[in-house]
């Protein structure tokens, strides 16, 4: 009789965890369940549209900086700007805006972890996205309203911070609890591209808005799509292997010889499909476990587990091997990072390129190469990382290397437009590899780590305290980007910061360099 009620709590509390949505498409497919590959794949599309909509809604700023604050040839054709961002000290009242969406970000994103550990990932980024389209939309809705206040910009920016950092451990829990440790750094790598799509989609919107001199759309088109995107996630994304009747790949207990679903899961889900009971389900790689019966007690406990356990405190995860280096890595890796995306098109528009200058679309426009190069370096990341098995070694290479690409972009991008689109490119990749390495597969792999004897939830949080350390490197890289434009009028300045911030990130990997090195010599 107790083995009946624990059976009926899971039925219950699988319910509760199964998009509606999903349960549609299991009706349409007469009742039977997709396979863990197909599940992966939705998975993988899911969180790729979700984070490419964070992104998305993150850049329109950067793109109408040049007409917010005009420069003195814009102000002779008539564009006078918005106040108060057009007055002497626009640039660092830019900035302002810029460090109060990112401080409120970064504060955000260590307790949104601790959150997202704690209840339906799928709830939480639903909440996060609708919520963050809406204060995107109210950024935009200023230029409809004739708002010219500071003390309206501020808070919607702290309110969108807040909202966007719900994002991040959301998407790397969920991915991380569908995919094990093989190739990981490959496949985030690959997924991880939808950082720079986001950006690209966000950049191309806001520019295409300001041709028709509307920056107050740049806003709202994003925000608009960025809250239809929740409910879309609301609907079909499923948080983990076990709500589908999976079994989890961090679960070794279930590594052993294979069996059909349980006939209770079955009843589950053709109840939820409303059709014919589904077949069993197979597994073929080394990442993915089979599902013993329920009756086995080994798919009931690890539901049971995953649901009841409680999430792992702060201190705890600090103490996971490897966190608090590799967040303060990302400190300084993501403050180059964003300074690039929040003052990118600004720096363009202002920096002489072959003989002209170029218009603030323009601008947006050519600063989407630096995204693409993005794409490139986080697969290339990736993928070395896997093969070489080599993580810090991977991240330090690539943030060394930025140095120099940096100072070439900096002294020589302006004699051509190729030579600008090909040293643009380089940082790209150079720039946001070790970047998108960090905040996905080490993330996950910290995650998941073997001192946490199995605990489901720590992923969220442990991503949250890296990309949170990260996220104040991120706020004070444009606010001091937008500090010492203004005050020096002297961009090499700025380029000094940057330099001086990778070679600190790279010294800081250089005792988990060394330990890998070893384990290599040692094999």
């Amino acid at each position: 009789e107790e083995e009946e009620e624990e059976e009926e709590e899971i039925r219950t509390m699988m319910k509760k965890n199964f998009p509606i949505g999903t349960r549609y498409l299991i009706n349409r497919n007469g009742g039977k369940n997709f396979s863990v590959e197909k599940y992966r794949w939705s998975v993988l599309a899911l969180t790729f549209l979700s984070y490419t909509m964070y992104h998305a809604t993150r850049k329109p700023p950067s793109i109408v900086k040049s007409v917010l604050n005009p420069d003195s040839t814009q102000r002779e054709l008539g564009r006078d700007g918005w106040e108060p961002f057009s007055g002497p000290d626009g640039n660092s009242l830019l900035g302002s805006i810029d460090v109060s969406f990112l401080a409120a970000y970064s504060i955000g994103m260590f307790f949104s972890g601790h959150i997202g550990d704690s209840m339906d990932l799928r709830k939480f980024l639903t909440i996060g996205m609708v919520g963050s389209g809406l204060f995107v939309c109210m950024f935009g809705m200023a230029y409809f309203l004739d708002i010219h206040s500071m003390y309206y910009f501020v808070p919607v920016q702290i309110m969108a911070g807040v909202f966007q950092s719900t994002g991040w451990p959301s998407v790397v829990s969920v991915v991380g609890n569908w995919f094990g440790k093989s190739k990981r750094g490959l496949i985030m790598g690959v997924w991880n591209a939808h950082t720079s799509v986001g950006n690209i989609l966000g950049s191309l919107i806001a520019a295409r808005c300001l041709r028709d001199s509307n920056w107050g759309m740049s806003f709202i088109i994003p925000g608009v799509l960025m809250a239809l995107s929740g409910l879309v996630i609301n609907l079909f994304l499923v948080v983990d292997p076990e709500d589908a009747g999976h079994a989890s790949p961090h679960d070794t207990s279930l590594h052993h010889e294979g069996g059909d679903i349980s006939e209770d899961r079955i009843e589950l889900m053709s109840a939820a499909g409303g059709g014919e009971s589904m077949s069993s389900m197979v597994s073929s790689d080394d990442e993915r476990a089979s599902t013993p019966g329920l009756g086995g007690g080994s798919s009931r406990s690890g539901f049971m587990e995953r649901h009841q356990s409680e999430a792992v405190g702060f201190r705890a995860a600090l103490r996971i091997p490897g966190v608090v280096t590799f967040s303060l890595c990302l400190f300084f890796t993501k403050l180059v990072a964003y300074t690039f995306l929040y003052w990118l098109p600004f720096y363009i528009e202002r920096t002489e390129i072959g003989g002209e200058y170029l218009s603030a679309a323009k601008a947006g426009e050519l600063s989407t190469l630096f995204d693409i190069g993005g794409v490139i370096g986080g697969i290339l990341a990736g993928y070395l990382s896997d093969k070489y098995n080599a993580r810090s070694m991977v991240s330090a290479g690539f943030v060394y290397a930025s140095i120099p690409v940096l100072y070439l972009y900096r002294e020589y991008g302006s004699l051509s437009m190729n030579v600008n689109i090909g040293f643009m490119m380089l940082a790209g990749v150079l720039v946001n590899g070790p970047y998108a390495l960090i905040t996905t597969a080490v993330s996950a792999d910290l995650g998941t780590h073997e001192s946490l004897k199995g605990n489901a939830k720590a992923l969220a949080t442990v991503t949250a305290i890296i990309d949170g350390t990260g996220s104040i490197g991120a706020a004070i890289g444009p606010m001091l980007t937008g500090y010492i434009s203004s005050r020096t009028n002297d961009w090499n300045n700025v380029f000094y910061m940057l330099y001086t911030a990778d070679l600190v990130a790279g010294m800081l990997l250089t005792r988990l360099v060394l330990k890998e090195i070893r384990a290599m010599v040692a094999l």
